[in-house]
């Protein structure tokens, strides 16, 4: 396995998402931060960003990226962890919210915008550090890069019918009480996956990493040993592969040689 870890954050975050967490997840991680304003386009960015295979965990909007990079290149999923998100198209009263979000952006009432999002990304009113470590990642990701967001998210699709193809093992998890991406979201994406398994998170809101950061770095964590046993298993199988291919050569090669010969050890004419 692909000992790699791509985090994507979700909307109005950035890496700062996972700092509870990093040093606890046993892989080496990656920050590629897309930019385009299409969910297309931000899946081009990523697989660009990274080489070769690798796990990705993204959470809400960085899952509905990782959805559409899954369908891009499902070859290059060797494990994949969908956290807070939604699988489904955008409804219209949700293009109807970010349409009013920008139009305010863009008349410069960003703050504002990010303190009505503020209490939706926690199961209850968060402690100040929680509050704190919204607002600072909202901060670095401004404006423009919001706006670019909002413009992506108006992008996106269903995405059901792409889960089947992530066959590498899959993690599914969510907060019991995320009133933006519920339980039944989850419940729907874990039943399309063919190796999925899905945990709910007692109490817990939208930033999982920041509400539960214990909890998520251990789910990652079985995840990634998951991932390991099922690259293991495939290591096993190819090895037993090659080898019958192998025996089969020296099989085929005895046979060639054979049959009745002369007193000069050529073969004598059938």
């Amino acid at each position: 396995m692909a000992e790699q870890v791509v985090l994507l954050p979700g909307m109005l975050c950035d890496a700062g998402l996972w700092s509870a967490i990093e040093s606890e997840v046993d892989a080496p991680v990656l920050h590629p931060a897309p930019e385009a304003s299409s969910i297309t386009g931000m899946a081009e960015q990523v697989l660009s960003a990274v080489d070769g295979p690798f796990v990705l965990a993204g959470l809400s909007l960085g899952a509905i990226v990782g959805f559409e990079v899954a369908r891009l290149a499902p070859e290059r999923i060797a494990g994949f962890a969908a956290l807070a998100t939604n699988a489904a198209a955008p409804r219209p009263e949700q293009h109807q919210a970010w349409w009013r979000q920008a139009q305010r952006t863009q008349a410069g009432d960003f703050p504002a915008v990010v303190e009505e999002i503020l209490p939706a990304m926690f199961a209850e009113p968060p402690p100040p550090e929680f509050a704190r470590a919204f607002r600072e990642m909202a901060a670095r990701v401004g404006p423009r890069r919001f706006l670019t967001q909002l413009a992506a998210q108006a992008t996106r699709a269903d995405a059901h019918e792409v889960l089947p193809a992530i066959t590498a093992p899959a993690l599914v998890a969510c907060g019991s009480a995320d009133a933006l991406c519920p339980p039944e979201f989850h419940r729907a994406i874990a039943a399309r996956l063919p190796d999925a398994e899905l945990h709910e998170v007692p109490g817990a809101g939208h930033l999982l990493p920041i509400e539960a950061p214990e909890v998520t770095a251990e789910l990652l964590n079985r995840l990634l040993r998951r991932c390991r046993a099922t690259n293991e298993e495939n290591d096993v199988a190819r090895s037993a592969e090659a080898a019958g291919a192998e025996a089969g050569g020296h099989r085929r090669l005895r046979l060639a040689g054979s049959g009745p010969r002369d007193h000069r050890g050529r073969p004598h004419p059938r």
